[in-house]
């Protein structure tokens, strides 16, 4: 009788146990899907942009009116933006993989081209010299430069796949370029930009297989040329030693970062309510642009940030899932540094706001108000949604090589070599390398 009392009251908790794991199961095969990654872009990066576009017009809207502007016009510009780049992201989204390719080099040559020209004729804002004035456009060049290199970076890795076994062909002329635009950059004042290049050129090396220590080395000059940049100007000194504590130069250099540290604390966990930030007037400098995430933490609390946070963890792992399941070694390259770029750039804005890093003047991507930030960004996941669209993607790896090798095993003579070759199939992305066999993009049958 104990027993079957101890069976009937375990019975519920089996029942749930159950229950739970079908579930897991559903969630598990949503996730599998071949569109999985492509519905996760577009997901996030439209929920993001709807955040931003909400907390641009809440955060600009006072801030223009205490400056002398008309109330709307950051707004309207910023939905412009949004309206192109939206345009552009549906059209990048049907280009197949060699389209980009054919554009890599002229791109590059372009940003360049445009990098030399703001320093010739190019406006200043806060001791940076990094926009062109072009009619009633203002273009920051060196947020396309990022896109530039991406392209150029992992066409020119592929075409030399054969020859990337040497250092020499791994960094020449990847590493020079990049020096190039990074010191045009640089020139211009930008340091917040030009370590996302950084990240972008050790990511494209990093997924092409580059050994460790040839990072070393690197690692080692970029720490070098950076601690050389920050000594070079007394505002960056300053910048750099003191953003772990503001409250020594409260009037200077840990003003914004005490008043982005208001913002966050007043925000509690559900914030004071969109439009209701106290900061936007005139407080917090840059507040619709480098400073939105604390707007945002202020009006809708440690729910929305933590939201925020999260749509940028979807879109990094719709882009990583991207280049661990792809075969073509271009799409693997450009995946992997999209990923790194969008979240490089998040770390370091967010870092800034919170003060984790020092403030490094870099736009939270597709939040933060800018049409020269937003239209490459929107430009580059309309690529990811490309590879996303045009690659279908395996649901089991090991499981297709696997069934390739059994049916080459029922082909005579040439089972074991088909055999052997299926069985030396890595597993990550950096394993792979880009001496992966390349075949033609799938066509979209969907």
């Amino acid at each position: 009788m104990s027993e079957q009392a101890a069976d009937s009251q375990a019975s519920p908790l089996k029942n749930a146990v159950r229950a739970l794991r079908a579930r897991r199961a559903v969630l598990k095969s949503l996730f599998d899907l071949e569109l999985t990654s492509y519905y996760l872009l577009v997901g996030a990066v439209l929920l993001l942009l709807g955040i931003g576009l909400l907390e641009v017009f809440s955060a600009s809207s006072v801030n223009n009116l205490v400056n002398g502007r008309p109330m709307l016009s950051s707004i309207q510009n910023q939905a412009i933006s949004a309206v192109l780049g939206l345009a552009l992201m549906w059209g990048a989204s049907r280009l197949p993989p060699r389209a980009y390719r054919t554009l890599a080099y002229p791109a590059l040559v372009g940003t360049v081209l445009a990098l030399l020209l703001v320093l010739a004729v190019g406006s200043s804002h806060n001791g940076n010299k990094n926009w062109l004035i072009i009619g009633p456009l203002t273009v920051q060049p060196s947020e396309f430069a990022k896109l530039a290199l991406v392209l150029w970076g992992a066409d020119l890795l592929v075409r030399k796949e054969k020859l990337l076994t040497t250092w020499d062909h791994l960094l020449v002329p990847l590493v020079p370029g990049a020096v190039v635009i990074i010191a045009l950059v640089m020139m211009g004042g930008d340091m917040g930009t030009s370590i996302i290049i950084v990240a972008i050129v050790f990511c494209l090396l990093f997924t092409a297989g580059a050994p460790g220590r040839l990072f070393s080395i690197l690692l080692c000059s970029a720490v070098g040329l950076a601690t050389l940049a920050i000594l070079m100007r007394p505002s960056r000194v300053r910048r750099f030693t003191n953003f772990l504590s503001p409250e020594n130069d409260p009037g200077g250099t840990g003003y914004q970062a005490i008043h982005a540290f208001q913002a966050l604390a007043s925000g509690g966990w559900f914030g004071e309510g969109l439009g209701a930030s106290k900061q936007r007037w005139g407080q917090l400098p840059e507040v619709q642009t480098d400073m939105i995430f604390a707007i945002i933490g202020e009006e809708l609390g440690l729910i929305g940030a933590l939201t925020v946070l999260g749509l940028f963890l979807t879109l990094a792992y719709a882009g990583i899932r991207m280049a661990l399941r792809t075969t073509d070694p271009f799409v693997r390259l450009v995946s992997a540094s999209v990923t790194v770029w969008l979240a490089a750039q998040m770390m370091i804005n967010l870092g800034a706001v919170t003060g984790v890093l020092p403030i490094a003047g870099v736009p939270l991507p597709f939040v933060s108000y800018g049409g020269s930030s937003l239209l490459p960004s929107l430009t580059a996941v309309g690529m990811l949604m490309s590879f996303a669209r045009r690659r279908p993607e395996p649901l089991d790896p090991a499981g297709a090589d696997a069934g390739s090798s059994a049916g080459a095993s029922g082909n005579g003579g040439s089972s074991g070599g088909a055999s052997a070759g299926s069985n030396t199939s890595p597993d990550t992305v950096r394993d792979r390398g880009v001496t992966s066999e390349r075949p033609e993009s799938a066509p979209a049958d969907r």
